[in-house]
C-alpha cells in the first residue's frame, strides 16, 4: 500500500525580488514525512493552477500552511485598511473553497496561523488585523530579531478546554507555544469551536463543530521541531492517524 498523500498548500514568493514561485517550508514537509507518516506534496496556491476536486482526489488531508499576506476583509464582511497589510487574493479563493468542501467531505484539514484564520473564516468568524492594539492583549508576532531558534521559542502558555478535543489530543490542559501572528480571531462563527486560549484571551485553538472529520486549526506554528515537541508530535500524530484513516477508505 502507498502511504497516504499531504497536500501542503504554497505560498507566493519572489526570488531575488524578481522570479515568482509557490513553495511551502521544510518544515512542514518534514513534518508529514516523519511524524504524519505520509507523502508530503506542495500545491500551488491559485486556482487558475489547480481545482479544488483535482486536490481532493490527489490528496488525502491538507495544511493550509502560515504565510505573510493575510485573508483579505472581504472575505468576512469588513473593508481593507492599511494594517492588513498585503493580500494573496489567489490562495484565498482557493484555499477558502478547498476547506469548504473538505469539511463537507469530511476529509482531514490542518490550518497553521494564516491556515487557521483561512478555517476560521471559511466557518463564519471575522478577524483583527493587529490584535496587540486592543485592550489586555499581547504582542504575538515573531520577533524582528534573533535566531530562527529565538524567533519559534515558546513564549507563550496556551489554557484548552477541560476534556475538550484538544485536551484529549495533546494529552495536557496547559502547553507551551510559540506566536508570530499579528491578526486573530475577533467574533467567533457558529461552525468555530474554540477550544484553546492564550493569557490574554486570543484564541488560539479550533476546531469545526460537528464535522465529519479532523478539521483543526492552531494560532501557533506547531511545525517548528515537530518531531520532538510534545505539542507538535501530539497535533501531526492525530492528524496522521486521521489522514491514514481517510486513505484506507477510498
Amino acid at each position: 500500500m502507498r502511504k497516504p498523500v499531504v497536500g501542503i498548500i504554497g505560498n507566493h514568493y519572489l526570488i531575488n525580488d524578481q522570479y515568482p514561485v509557490r513553495a511551502a517550508g521544510v518544515l512542514d514537509c518534514t513534518a508529514v514525512a516523519h511524524v504524519c507518516g505520509a507523502t508530503p506534496i506542495i500545491l500551488p496556491a491559485d486556482p487558475n493552477l489547480i481545482e479544488v476536486a483535482a486536490i481532493m482526489d490527489l490528496c488525502d488531508g491538507v495544511i493550509f500552511t502560515g504565510g505573510r499576506p493575510n485573508v483579505h476583509p472581504s472575505n468576512y464582511g469588513h473593508e481593507e485598511t492599511q494594517a492588513h497589510g498585503d493580500f494573496d487574493r489567489a490562495r484565498d479563493e482557493l484555499a477558502l473553497s478547498l476547506i469548504t468542501a473538505m469539511i463537507e467531505a469530511g476529509q482531514p484539514i490542518l490550518g497553521i496561523c494564516r491556515g487557521f484564520q483561512e478555517l476560521a473564516v471559511a466557518c463564519g468568524c471575522t478577524l483583527h488585523p493587529e490584535i496587540r492594539e486592543l485592550e489586555g492583549r499581547m504582542n504575538h508576532r515573531m520577533p524582528p530579531d534573533g535566531t530562527l531558534d529565538e524567533k519559534f521559542e515558546l513564549r507563550h502558555t496556551v489554557s484548552f478546554a477541560q476534556d475538550g478535543l484538544f485536551h484529549k489530543m495533546i494529552g495536557a490542559q496547559k502547553v507551551r507555544t510559540n506566536t508570530l501572528h499579528g491578526q486573530g480571531i475577533w467574533d467567533i462563527g457558529d461552525r468555530v469551536v474554540a477550544d484553546g486560549w492564550a493569557e490574554d484571551g486570543t484564541v488560539e485553538a479550533i476546531y469545526v463543530k460537528q464535522s465529519k472529520g479532523f478539521a483543526v486549526g492552531t494560532q501557533w506554528h506547531p511545525e517548528w521541531n515537530a518531531s520532538q515537541d510534545p505539542v507538535s508530535k501530539a497535533l501531526f500524530t492525530a492528524f496522521g492517524k486521521a489522514v491514514a484513516d481517510w486513505a484506507a477508505k477510498v
